[in-house]
């Protein structure tokens, strides 16, 4: 049972830096290997985290079964340090999402990212009704993700922040700069603004301004401590310092990243080997590194470690 009223999630959440662990599969079958997973969460749960997202976008939602689902976000709610605020996923059709809207409730998740429905384009109203089935078939606060086919516009986030009191969140994932500016100058801290884009770090001080005060941070899985001070310099509008982590890591990770489709998941479970935490292959449809793509990331971690 969760400690957070939806209203207080999302203030917890906008406080500070955001995880998405990787979700660990054995190597020779690709099944869900708990006992690490456990180990993981744990490790992580010990920083200055504001909340992490179980099974998310990083964690390979779109691989996982429903029964995996929940037993993802079960493993992550008992082996989390107390108090630290853990997030389900919740996507595809809307009856569908419902159920892992009901699910995370069983696991004991404090709330629900709520993913795009599942391969259809949508109009605005249909959309709205697909967020308002969820957000009344629970009591956890919920945070709509904004991308790929579902892309809300300022006027229905804000018809939806006045039907759903446990809508807390709106989780960026276009990068558009003008409905953001609309929806913040709309809706204030009505909402909490998360930063949704692949390798985040890369937009943060742009977006602080727009009110989006934290961020879905994949780097945070291998290289935490980076990505906190990271995280520090970004809140506290160090500009030179931020320029600096990202001419020096940030960006150089971004071209190792864009060399396929998907090496946004795949990288980061690389960097989980790299640095001595393996979380084993990603599923198909997504592919691993390959093996000089693996040694330029190596050495990329290498020169941050010096």
């Amino acid at each position: 049972m969760t400690d957070h009223t939806p209203a207080e999630l999302g203030r917890r959440l906008g406080s500070g830096l955001l995880s998405f662990p990787v979700t660990h599969f054995r190597p020779e079958d690709h099944s869900f290997d708990e006992d690490a997973y456990r180990t993981n969460i744990a490790r992580l749960g010990k920083y200055d985290v504001a909340g992490l997202f179980a099974a998310g976008g990083t964690g390979e939602f779109f691989s996982l079964s429903p029964a995996e689902v929940e037993r993802v976000v079960a493993a992550a709610v008992d082996s989390a340090p107390a108090g630290t605020p853990i997030i389900a996923p919740a996507g595809y059709g809307t009856a569908t999402a419902v159920e892992f809207a009901k699910a995370a409730e069983r696991a004991g998740a404090d709330g629900l990212l709520l993913f795009p429905p599942y391969l259809t384009e949508a109009s605005q109203d249909g959309l709205a009704a697909h967020v308002e089935a969820v957000c009344r078939a629970t009591g956890l606060g919920v945070i709509v993700y904004s991308r790929a086919n579902a892309v809300y516009a300022p006027d229905t986030v804000a018809r939806l922040a006045e039907r759903c009191p446990n809508l807390i969140g709106f989780k960026d994932g276009v990068g558009d700069i003008d409905p953001l500016t609309r929806l913040y100058a709309r809706m204030g801290d009505r909402l909490t603004y998360i930063g949704g884009l692949p390798t985040a770090e890369t937009y943060a001080l742009p977006f602080l301004e727009l009110g989006v005060t934290t961020y879905s941070s994949a780097l945070f899985n291998f290289v935490p401590e980076f990505a906190l001070a990271f995280y520090a310099a970004v809140r506290e509008r160090r500009h030179a310092d931020v320029l600096r982590m990202l001419n020096d890591f940030v960006l150089p990770y971004t071209r190792i990243r864009d060399r396929k489709q998907g090496y946004a998941v795949s990288i980061v479970k690389a960097g989980m080997t790299v640095t001595g935490h393996p979380a084993g292959p990603v599923r198909p449809p997504l592919t691993d590194l390959e093996p000089a793509e693996l040694e330029q990331l190596t050495a990329l971690i290498q020169g941050l470690d010096a």
